[in-house]
């Protein structure tokens, strides 16, 4: 006897509702209140201290960087990060820097110059004497001079990972371009997003016009769905958009 149709999609909700509250327990508060302020994680089965900047809108944690490392933690089998080269574009606080160096990658993490300072700090506190790579921090803006400072002939990644880089700013088509150049034939890309407004719908749409893109997640109660991309070749790419 056949499961009905609506018993299926309720019990695909309850799993959704489930990986989404194991997810957002992975953070806790300290006790008792230091003289500084801090969020804790456990991933790798580590505690992780990240210490955010309210007066800066990317060195602040949102629940998508948590989607992302909950997912590399749980997938070693399918994306084994270990000796990989992985950059992260935004990466605010650093926890997805951080998870991704405790799994064993070399990583390359990047941000707008005003946060790096806050980024460095968590990147230090939690890998040092962790971690097989020290990790990288470097900045990047978006579509600015990204082939020299990642010239394709000589930096090659295994991973892109990205979260919550998608909101209402002017820089998307930066932000495409940047991912263009970055993404190579064998590269996977890591993105998770936190839908808010309709510019990220249809930056979705345009970036299916570029990139193969399976969806991973999709948690309705936090807003979010991971993807992971890869490249289209040329000539599939000028089809797509040809039809577009």
């Amino acid at each position: 006897m056949e499961t009905p149709p609506s018993e299926v999609m309720d019990d695909s909700k309850a799993k959704q509702e489930e990986l989404a509250k194991a997810i957002m327990a992975r953070c806790f508060h300290p006790s008792v209140n230091g003289p500084e302020s801090w969020e804790g994680y456990v991933f790798s089965g580590l505690e992780i201290r990240v210490k955010e900047s309210t007066d800066l809108y990317g060195a602040v944690l949102w629940p998508s960087a948590m989607v992302l490392c909950h997912f590399l933690e749980t997938s070693q089998d399918k994306h084994n990060l270990t000796d990989k080269n992985v950059i992260e574009l935004g990466a605010g606080t650093g926890l997805v820097t951080i998870v991704s160096s405790l799994l064993g990658a070399k990583v390359t993490s990047t941000d707008l110059p005003e946060v790096l300072g806050n980024l460095q700090y968590n990147v230090t506190r939690n890998t040092k004497d962790r971690c097989k790579y020290i990790p990288l921090v470097t900045e990047l803006i978006w579509g600015q001079d990204v082939e020299r400072r990642f010239p394709r002939a000589t930096h090659r990644f295994d991973y892109i990972l990205a979260a919550d880089v998608v909101y209402a700013h002017p820089y998307l088509d930066e932000l495409m371009d940047t991912f263009d150049h970055l993404c190579q034939e064998d590269t996977q890309i890591l993105w998770a997003m936190r839908f808010r407004l309709d510019p990220e719908n249809s930056f979705v749409e345009r970036f299916q016009q570029r990139f193969h893109v399976e969806e991973l997640y999709d948690l309705p109660s936090l807003s979010i769905k991971l993807y992971r991309a890869w490249r289209k070749d040329r000539r599939t790419r000028d089809q797509g958009e040809a039809a577009a």
